[in-house]
């Protein structure tokens, strides 16, 4: 008895260290830079499952995306600016509307010939095409 104790006081205290880094992880992304939630969801993955939660930073002509529950140091994605390619702007449909943050616009994007899908606030979408057009002519393309 006493030893089932101590093996779950183990896996609780663990349990709280993941939870401790993941929240400091994502206090340090979001500290002194351009971050703004932002899901994403590779379109290889089947309709519509794939979505996954993130932070998306700005860096000078990339933007980096960090899943949230993760313990990586590095960016998941990373797109530059002049390869990044808006094609469509939608509203989130059906079950997709439950994988994404409360009011969520998607982007869905083409990134060197394949598609992304990026789903942000209306806020963060504004700041977002703003960060894409203030490029220099010619890097970028927004369709929708």
């Amino acid at each position: 008895m006493l030893v089932a104790l101590d093996a779950l006081g183990i896996v609780l205290l663990l349990v709280v260290v993941a939870l401790v880094v993941v929240t400091v992880r994502r206090r340090v992304l979001q500290r002194g830079r351009g971050t703004f939630d932002c899901s994403l969801r590779n379109r290889a993955r089947p309709f519509p499952k794939g979505w996954m939660l993130g932070i998306a930073r700005y860096e000078r002509d990339l933007v980096e995306w960090y899943r949230v529950f993760s313990f990586s140091p590095r960016p998941r994605e990373r797109v530059v600016r002049r390869d990044l390619e808006v094609v469509e702007r939608r509203s989130p449909t059906g079950a997709e509307a439950l994988a994404l943050l409360p009011g969520a616009v998607v982007l869905v994007c083409e990134v060197e010939g394949r598609r992304i899908e990026l789903g942000m606030g209306a806020d963060a979408m504004t700041g977002f095409l703003a960060w894409l057009e203030s490029a220099p002519p010619g890097q970028h393309s927004i369709v929708a």
